[in-house]
């Protein structure tokens, strides 16, 4: 139960520091020339990235934890969830290192092309969260599958992670090639990554799905 409830803590806390520190970011960097106005805010600009980056961390804890009780039941899939948990972090952190550039850049907001950098920066840092929410959507298919054959959790979080993953990396994938539609093709799977740590929360894993494929066979035998 007490490692249920710290994965359930973690998907509730990766949601809520890259959630407030993306709203944060984006408030100061809306508009063609937001470098003008970003010096004295700068250390509110510097927050948000921070925030954002701490998501790191939690998602880091996440693949370790869940990689041993996936691997009870699927080697295969506990490394692909733990290797796109990995992909997702290196491609976020990327992108919320262009963030932190704009913090020394909008002390030169007068120097030419300075205004050309920080737009790239903020795409830069748009197109990393895309391709890592892309690399997420895949691996958190497969643990899905696993959450469904298993019965770790209920079928029906399953099924909603196995409907919403898809459309989120559907989603991602138009946003790259410019058709913003991501944000609507998000909405199963945000159910899904609210349902899942409420659950594990409240009532935990299925504790003879925990234990692995042996106790599942006892437990029904």
């Amino acid at each position: 139960m007490r490692q249920s409830r710290i994965i359930g803590a973690l998907f509730l806390a990766g949601f809520v520091v890259y959630g407030a520190g993306s709203s944060l970011v984006t408030s100061l960097v809306a508009g063609p020339y937001f470098l003008d106005a970003l010096a004295p805010l700068r250390m509110l600009l510097a927050l948000g990235a921070f925030l954002m980056l701490l998501n790191t961390a939690v998602d880091i804890a996440k693949a370790v934890l869940f990689f041993p009780i996936l691997e009870r039941h699927s080697k295969r899939a506990a490394l692909t969830y733990f290797a796109a948990l990995i992909v997702q972090v290196v491609f976020l952190s990327i992108g919320v290192l262009a963030i932190f550039l704009l913090v020394p850049l909008s002390q030169m907001a007068a120097d030419a092309g300075a205004t050309t950098l920080a737009t790239i920066l903020v795409e830069l840092n748009e197109t990393a969260y895309q391709v890592g929410q892309m690399t997420l959507g895949v691996g958190a298919t497969v643990l899905c599958v696993i959450l469904f054959r298993t019965r770790l959790v209920p079928r029906w979080i399953a099924v909603a992670g196995l409907v919403g993953y898809p459309c989120h990396v559907l989603g991602t994938i138009a946003e790259l090639f410019g058709v913003h539609i991501g944000l609507y093709l998000t909405m199963p799977g945000f159910f899904f990554e609210l349902a899942l740590p409420l659950y594990l929360l409240i009532k935990g894993f299925r504790p003879e799905a925990y234990a692995g494929p042996a106790a599942v066979r006892l437990a029904t035998a």
